[in-house]
């Protein structure tokens, strides 16, 4: 059935000839309609612009009238760990008491604490506590996102990660892509071996995910205190091997080199970034790599914030993801992490929009279907409630704005 939305006061991140991403200084230009309508078939964008315009007569579908609201592609979120067991509140004291984050990992802590969590959790109740996430970040005007495995750091629990993406790919209405992060951390039973756990990923467990279609990135944790940029590269090489392109946890901790070696391998994107310099913005340019940045893991954990203004300055593209997960991110609120990026990395409204929807949908590989209001786009929107500007999106940091979500061309909420 077709879904006609009428009299919305302004559509927001138009487009007439769609582009991959928005870089530099035009990062700060938003294309908007006003006193605009958004015409849907099925569940794709067929046409769009100012009711004036409007010539449809007898229309035999939906129509919802936005007078007073917005319409906003929905958030691509492009990195999140958001399949995990159980939380990690208890670390929560000690990051207080001024613990480091790789000192809780030290301790036995973070990723490890997560791993076993997860290996004492049936598939089921996995895909369950996973569902209420997928269906919360929905309600949060999500459409799209990413999720990684790398809370099993063995094959058989990769495997169940993976399994629960896959079926939430299969039952619910967002647009899932999955990313293999089996080097997340090491195995506390590979303590001193790392390079032989480093071996158990490439020669067994990608060519298994990959034998059962389950991954569409590989990422590694490249990283002071995690892996070397030789280790990356040898595992980079065999997730290539088998279809997985990279994407990089890099530069959260330190000048890891993690920058670099995405870009020498052509990774989608790399992500944290904390620690950037010349070096690592000159390495970016003309690349095809997305710098992402997660800024909900940086405020959480009381960390350095990367220099966004220099890299947007430098002409780079950037994108902003939630980076949902229970130790360092535990929230999937993309409408918070754009005011993290006014507020903390002072980004401009126009920038944080186009971060977290084309930008985000790049750094998802979709950009060609998600992320903007273009003719032929998956119908992945949201209808805001009655707001003054667009500014008044990540300006009201705590405020729920969003009324009514429309996921392939379908009302889901």
């Amino acid at each position: 059935m077709a879904l006609l939305i009428k009299n919305i006061k302004s559509l927001i991140n138009t487009e007439n000839k769609p582009v991959k991403w928005v870089a530099g200084s035009d990062m700060q230009k938003l294309n908007t309609i006003e006193n605009a309508y958004l015409l849907i078939e099925k569940d794709i964008i067929v046409d769009f612009g100012k009711m004036s315009n409007l010539k449809i007569n007898d229309f035999n579908g939906k129509t919802i009238d936005a007078t007073g609201k917005m319409v906003f592609p929905s958030f691509c979120d492009s990195h999140t760990h958001l399949v995990y067991a159980g939380s990690r509140e208890i670390e929560y004291g000690d990051k207080i008491r001024g613990l480091s984050y790789e000192e809780i990992a030290k301790r036995g802590g973070g990723i490890l604490n997560s791993a076993k969590l997860l290996h004492n959790t049936s598939e089921e109740s996995l895909y369950q506590q996973s569902l209420q996430r997928i269906n919360e970040i929905i309600g949060f005007g999500t459409g799209a996102v990413e999720i990684k495995s790398g809370y099993g750091l063995n094959l058989e629990d990769e495997l169940k990660m993976l399994r629960v993406i896959k079926r939430l790919k299969e039952t619910t209405p967002v647009t899932i892509r999955s990313t293999f992060l089996g080097a997340h951390a090491v195995p506390a039973e590979y303590k001193g071996k790392q390079g032989e756990y480093v071996d158990l990923i490439i020669n067994e467990m990608i060519p298994v995910i990959a034998s059962e279609d389950l991954a569409d990135y590989i990422d590694v944790f490249c990283d002071k205190g995690f892996f070397t940029v030789q280790e990356t590269e040898r595992m980079l090489m065999a997730g290539i091997k088998y279809g997985m392109r990279p994407k990089i946890h890099a530069n959260e901790l330190d000048f890891s080199g993690g920058i670099q070696v995405g870009v020498k391998y052509e990774a989608l994107s790399v992500d944290h970034l904390e620690f950037t310099g010349d070096e690592e913005i000159q390495s970016l340019k003309n690349s095809e790599t997305m710098p992402t940045l997660l800024p909900g893991a940086a405020f959480f954990l009381g960390m350095i914030d990367p220099p966004v203004r220099k890299m947007i300055s430098a002409g780079l593209p950037v994108a902003l993801a939630s980076d949902y997960n229970p130790g360092s991110s535990p929230s999937g609120n993309m409408k918070f992490i754009m005011s993290l990026g006014t507020i903390k990395l002072r980004m401009l409204p126009e920038e944080v929009i186009h971060a977290t929807t084309i930008n985000g949908a790049y750094a998802m590989g979709i950009s060609d279907t998600h992320g903007s209001i273009a003719k032929g786009k998956i119908a992945n929107v949201f209808i805001t409630k009655e707001i003054p500007t667009y500014d008044y999106m990540p300006y009201a940091y705590t405020s729920n704005l969003i009324e009514k979500v429309i996921l392939n061309g379908k009302v889901i909420m």
